[in-house]
């Protein structure tokens, strides 16, 4: 479903996440379950110029591509899940307005909204889902399509991985961004993770090995990557890894690690 498309019923307003968000949950959720979409395929082929990368020297995030495109295309990693692993996130009623507009600013390089069905994992609790839920339960998405300018396409795994390596931003390394997926992706469910990022992850910390045996400097203590301030209902932070986001999420839940692009 296109950002243009929401549900026609829309009775709770959830929200799902394939990368950062997975471990680092929006504001102002209530529930938090695991579990998958269907007909994407999960890609680093966005360009990060404001959280993992700067304008000048842009890391590398996640984004979805539909899977009939993705077909069409020439990728090295050249198989894919059907299923996309993610968590869906549930905000309390009272706090949609304020979450869309804190997403809208925070996703703002590049990703766009849409809507798409979620299918909760097998062994999620009922109590968690939507009262007389039957079927996949309809969430709001931001995906950097292949149309933005910041969508890069396929690349070359190496080099991707030496890319990811090299890079950093406001939000902290972009290494640190792969390596933290790759381990919320492990932790969600035996059938979770995912091959692209695996492969990736296993990629760079070669390249952090070979660095290291060959006494080379980190090339990232060389970039001074300078932090970003954010307005938000008037008052300023910095992005996240740095100054955690004012925001607080429902007490019923447990305390979880702190969102998809913003990590």
């Amino acid at each position: 479903m296109s950002a243009q498309e929401p549900p026609s019923k829309q009775d709770e307003f959830w929200i799902f996440g394939y990368g950062s968000l997975i471990w680092k949950p929006p504001p102002h959720f209530d529930r938090r379950i695991p579990g998958w979409v269907e007909g994407y395929v999960r890609r680093f082929w966005q360009a990060s110029e404001d959280h993992r990368g700067t304008p000048s020297a842009p890391g590398r995030v996640v984004t979805l591509i539909e899977r009939s495109y993705w077909a069409s295309l020439a990728d090295r990693h050249d198989s894919a899940p059907a299923k996309v692993w993610g968590v869906a996130y549930r905000i309390k009623a009272d706090r949609v307005a304020e979450v869309k507009e804190y997403l809208d600013i925070r996703e703002i390089n590049g990703y766009t909204i849409h809507w798409t069905p979620f299918h909760p994992a097998s062994d999620v609790d009922p109590a968690l889902l939507p009262p007389a839920q039957k079927g996949p339960i309809q969430t709001l998405v931001y995906i950097g399509t292949p149309d933005n300018a910041q969508f890069t396409g396929p690349q070359d795994p190496q080099e991707l991985s030496e890319h990811i390596y090299r890079s950093k931003g406001p939000s902290g390394l972009n290494r640190d961004y792969l390596w933290g997926l790759e381990k919320a992706l492990d932790e969600l469910s035996p059938e979770s993770s995912d091959e692209h990022v695996k492969d990736l992850s296993n990629r760079v910390r070669a390249v952090a090995a070979r660095y290291k045996s060959e006494g080379k400097a980190d090339p990232t203590d060389e970039t001074d990557a300078a932090t970003d301030v954010i307005e938000v209902n008037g008052t300023t932070e910095g992005t996240h890894d740095k100054h955690h986001h004012q925001f607080r999420r429902a007490g019923s839940v447990d305390e979880q690690e702190e969102t998809e692009k913003t990590s």
